[in-house]
């Protein structure tokens, strides 16, 4: 049988990822009338560990009413999302370049958390992992993280850096899982996927 997962992620990096480990899959994106920004918006004094968890699950809540909703072949889905945190701080996408500025800012010369939810399910059945990694960003000159973002490269991402782009020349140490910081933690996305009958 030649098995295949939806993505119901518009990350390219998530992509690059799950074709990294020879899984067949397509595409599940929001339709035009979804509001999938809103389903990331941070609770009252939520902490990080639950707000990853929990907006995986709506992905994947919201991903697998798409799929009912479009009549399409079933399969499993797989849903992702990443938070940088520092201590209780939860940091999502910039809202604009200043927004980026500000949590580069407080980001520098200092370690924070970045976390990853992956989930994979379908009505019947779904798995969840997490993933903590640390990344320690060296002290930034205001004038090194304006350059950075005027190559709109924070936008988008959460803690507005990526880590596989031009922010590792900032990045003096990191631990935990690189392809979590990126988006999809490697290891625990293959052992979820083998509880689902893939052959990796």
């Amino acid at each position: 049988m030649n098995k295949f997962i939806y993505l119901a992620s518009q990350s390219p990096r998530r992509r690059q990822l799950l074709e990294q480990l020879g899984v067949r899959h397509e595409l599940l994106l929001p339709d035009a009338q979804e509001d999938a920004e809103a389903l990331e918006v941070v609770l009252p004094n939520e902490a990080p560990v639950a707000y990853v968890k929990r907006v995986t699950q709506l992905k994947l809540d919201a991903s697998l009413s798409r799929l009912e909703r479009r009549g399409l072949a079933m399969a499993p889905i797989l849903c992702s999302d990443t938070t940088v945190a520092l201590g209780d701080t939860i940091y999502g996408k910039p809202a604009d370049a200043a927004d980026a500025i500000r949590m580069l800012t407080e980001l520098s010369g200092k370690t924070h958390q970045v976390f990853t939810g992956v989930a994979i399910g379908t009505s019947d059945f779904r798995v969840q992992a997490l993933c903590e990694s640390q990344v320690t960003f060296a002290a930034l000159s205001q004038d090194q993280i304006r350059d950075y973002v005027l190559t709109d490269e924070p936008m988008g991402k959460a803690g507005a850096y990526a880590v596989q782009g031009r922010a590792a020349a900032y990045i003096s140490h990191m631990s935990g899982s690189y392809s979590g910081i990126m988006g999809l933690p490697m290891f625990e996305t293959a052992v979820l996927l083998r509880s689902f009958g893939f052959t990796l």
